[in-house]
């Protein structure tokens, strides 16, 4: 008697947690979810392609088709004209999920 082995995904580990740090929530990225079913993440700045869908698929349990990685480079700013800042940069992971799958980021 022969026996099924059932196809299982993996469990979300402690570093496939730290290694998404949170979404990007902006127009162009609400936009993107909504037509082109893809995810904008903000990551870790060692992350790469396959680390970071190696753990998208773990923690939100969804097939990931494609993943670009991008660096956002920092900004210098001026507060009134008088104080001067820098906005820091950070790697941008925009994730392709599979068709016919989604994923809701606004949980309550």
């Amino acid at each position: 008697m022969a026996k099924k082995v059932a196809a299982t995904k993996s469990k979300a580990t402690v570093h496939d947690f730290d290694l998404i740090l949170e979404p990007v929530i902006t127009e162009k990225t609400m936009s993107l979810m909504q037509e082109q079913n893809k995810v904008t993440l903000r990551v870790k700045p060692t992350a790469n392609r396959a680390a970071v869908k190696k753990a998208f698929e773990a923690v939100f349990g969804v097939k990931a088709v494609d993943v670009n990685i991008s660096n956002v480079p920092s900004k210098t700013t001026t507060r009134g004209g008088r104080y001067k800042g820098v906005i820091s940069g950070y790697k941008k992971a925009v994730v392709t999920i599979a068709e016919g799958e989604a994923i809701d980021l606004f949980k309550e």
